[in-house]
């Protein structure tokens, strides 16, 4: 067996910091949570129980904990599926050069340089003008959309110029008008990226902080409702809260990890079905 150079075990070394560095605060967070009914906000533990996730579920004496959690779940799946259906058509559009694709295509991406804050304050300013009602549901709704939109978009940019338009004319040519070229021969072939988008847009939005926190109006989504809990509240309760909150995010990017799978397992054995059919 070829012997390892000193290099390899500086890198491992390094990666193995910068996994600690990315997963040690959420860890933490988690051991902590898990105390007993007199623990604190550090360490050392006081005990073990579950008694700051059965206080979590008990009415709470400051915040909207579960309100807030149902508006972020809302808003999320709004901006998940907004994001899937503008970027598979931004996608098609962009397949052909139009005048002024290329300047729109740089507006796009601009919103992702653009500080967060500064979106999220044009976005409620222009709604106070318009004497439009500042909302999560709307002008929430959009502040999050300049932060998925592009995402989704550079991933269907990036799916359609490797799309092999052969399967499209092989379609046309059996009859099948555009409607039904798109719905049942592009889409079941870019799906899995659908997936990957939805991810982008649902992650994205649910954790979502700078750009909602002038455009929530009076409710708060969870991410504004957890910052608020840091001021006022001083037991492992918001410890609880953050550790159950990311079991969620994890739960969810397993479904749609299960989901591909799924999809491509059903895709070879549709693929195996056929070559014996021949």
């Amino acid at each position: 067996m070829e012997k390892r150079s000193r290099s390899f075990y500086v890198l491992t070394a390094f990666f193995a910091l910068f996994i600690l560095f990315l997963y040690g605060p959420t860890l933490t967070i988690g051991v902590l949570s898990f105390q007993g009914p007199q623990g604190g906000l550090t360490f050392p533990m006081n005990g073990v129980s579950l008694h700051w996730f059965r206080d979590l579920f008990e009415e709470q004496a400051v915040g909207d904990i579960w309100g807030a959690f149902r508006r972020s779940l809302a808003l999320g799946l709004m901006v998940m599926v907004t994001t899937v259906v503008v970027s598979v058509m931004g996608g098609l559009a962009f397949r052909k050069r139009f005048a002024g694709s290329g300047a729109l295509f740089y507006l796009i991406i601009a919103s992702l340089v653009i500080p967060s804050i500064l979106i999220s304050l044009g976005v409620g300013l222009i709604f106070n003008q318009f004497g439009l009602r500042v909302h999560w549901a709307t002008s929430g709704f959009g502040s999050q959309l300049t932060w998925t939109l592009p995402f989704g978009l550079l991933i269907m940019f990036a799916v359609f110029n490797r799309f092999d338009r052969s399967y499209e004319e092989a379609a046309r040519d059996q009859g099948a008008s555009a409607w039904q070229t798109i719905r049942f021969v592009v889409l079941p072939i870019i799906a899995p990226s659908l997936i990957g988008v939805a991810l982008f847009g649902f992650t994205l939005s649910y954790d979502e902080f700078a750009r909602t926190l002038l455009t929530s109006g009076s409710y708060n989504t969870l991410p504004l409702e957890i910052f608020g809990m840091t001021t006022n509240v001083t037991t492992p309760v918001i410890y609880a809260l953050g550790t159950l909150t990311t079991l969620f995010s994890f739960l969810i990017i397993g479904a749609f990890i299960v989901t591909v799978w799924g999809m491509g397992k059903r895709r070879a054995r549709l693929g195996s079905d056929a070559g014996k059919g021949v």
